[in-house]
């Protein structure tokens, strides 16, 4: 009999493998629908979970390899604070249902230091949108609505462009970034410019699109946060309301919050940061995605991404059923240009994405994946279904430098020689090496200066 964490963990194997076959279709403008084929990457966004995402061949969930030692990936997360390469962090890793680490790192703020502990609260940015996801899903699953659900058929004033794209994109289109808009991150500049989100999603109906929706992708943030406006329309409650009420409750997740105000009151929270000449200067987060909250609202300590991750493992089914959790980690699109950069160049041999989560095959693995960044904070997230793993870290630095940490740790638990992700000073060696001499010198060797993070001040919802 299979057990229900290892048909959730075969489904990730299974739906990976068609992505790099996937290429959107072109739009047609004579109002006809684009052809769906296997060739064209054409997706039908399910009504339910698809009967292959819940009957599936066995697949032996395997324990961390050899290596995976969460106290050095701690040592790690706290040297990387020391003299303030970034002012705080905190981490969380989970395995078979369990806790391995829920700590935090560092300082709150630099004008006023306090230390960054397990409870202490951050914006996640990005990572955001798999809560979103997730509360859409749930409604899914209650038959509140359908992943085909049309979204104008909730939101009475979204437009496109072309009144077929208008009336064809679904619930999945949006938390799949496959609205069909030409540009990546469509209005991004005007919410940073404090606009508010009615003004600009109305922009939307003169913005370009590449494809019909459903067929091509590029992330979005205001697109992607109409799911908000369906969830409230479709339900009669506030998004926040329901993120309260079906996530944050009972999972547990005592810290967190949505929105400035959340963030603002939490009784501990990290301040963001930006690098200038002298040092890191401490800022007040700003309201401009905020103003978001489908794609970049939620706040959570450590503590709280620890209960997160056990639920999007698979470990509270009686809030987050396996067959959808099934449903939202599978891709729907590729995404070819996730694959390119820093620790991805080596890495990541294909990449997708699904409902409010990427999804990579990492060296031959399946992970799930998101990143997030606003302007002072940075966050990252992944869950390993081969492993039963989870990991989630979060800084309050404008610095891409911790961001080595995750692939190191995912390096551990597969067992693979690890890569040049961190930039370390030269007596944390042991820290990255494994417990042979030929390893260490192996790694000494491979920490070369083209690894050192960069610091930026980009106020974006996400990195990618």
């Amino acid at each position: 009999m299979i057990s229900p964490r290892t048909a959730l963990s075969a489904a990730l194997l299974t739906c990976i493998a068609p992505l790099s076959a996937q290429t959107p279709a072109v739009l047609r403008w004579d109002g006809a629908a684009p052809a769906q084929t296997a060739a064209s990457g054409g997706y039908e966004a399910p009504a339910q979970p698809l009967p292959y995402r819940t009957q599936l061949a066995s697949l032996q969930v395997q324990p961390p390899a050899r290596g995976f030692d969460v106290a050095r990936f701690e040592a790690m997360a706290s040297e990387l604070t020391i003299g303030q390469r970034v002012p705080g962090l905190a981490m969380a890793i989970v395995q078979d249902g369990r806790v391995l680490s829920a700590r935090g790192y560092g300082v709150t703020d630099v004008v006023s230091p306090q230390a960054v502990d397990g409870h202490t609260v951050f914006r996640l940015a990005s990572l955001s949108k798999a809560f979103a996801g997730t509360v859409t899903g749930l409604l899914v699953n209650d038959g509140t609505l359908r992943w085909d659900s049309k979204v104008d058929d909730y939101v009475a004033d979204f437009r496109l462009s072309d009144p077929y794209a208008t009336a064809k994109v679904t619930v999945a289109d949006l938390l799949s970034h496959r609205v069909g808009l030409k540009h990546y991150n469509s209005f991004d500049r005007d919410i940073e410019a404090y606009a508010s989100y009615q003004q600009v999603t109305h922009k939307l109906a003169d913005a370009p699109l590449a494809c019909a929706p459903g067929d091509c992708y590029a992330y979005q943030n205001v697109a992607f946060s109409l799911i908000g406006d369906v969830v409230r329309e479709a339900s009669g409650q506030s998004y926040e309301q329901l993120v309260q009420q079906r996530l944050f409750a009972p999972l547990g997740m005592r810290d967190a919050s949505l929105g400035l105000a959340g963030i603002e009151h939490s009784r501990h929270w990290a301040k963001p940061h930006s690098r200038s000449r002298n040092g890191w200067v401490s800022l007040m987060p700003k309201p401009t995605y905020y103003r978001l909250p489908p794609a970049a609202g939620v706040n959570a300590s450590a503590s709280d991404m620890a209960q997160w991750l056990l639920a999007q493992t698979g470990h509270r089914t009686d809030v987050l059923p396996l067959p959808l959790l099934a449903t939202l980690h599978a891709p729907v699109i590729a995404t070819p240009g996730q694959m390119g950069r820093g620790w991805r160049r080596e890495r990541i041999w294909a990449a997708g994405y699904g409902l409010g989560w990427r999804v990579f095959e990492y060296a031959g693995h399946p992970v799930v994946f998101h990143a997030g960044a606003v302007e002072g904070y940075r966050s990252l997230i992944a869950l390993v279904p081969e492993r039963d793993l989870g990991v989630a870290l979060m800084w309050n630095g404008s610095s891409s430098l911790p961001s080595g940490l995750l692939p190191t740790i995912l390096d551990r638990a597969f067992g693979l020689q690890g890569g040049p992700w961190l930039d370390v000073l030269p007596t944390d060696q042991l820290l990255l090496a494994g417990e042979d001499k030929d390893e260490n010198d192996a790694d000494a060797e491979s920490a070369s200066p083209r690894t050192q993070g960069s610091s930026s001040s980009k106020a974006s919802a996400s990195p990618e």
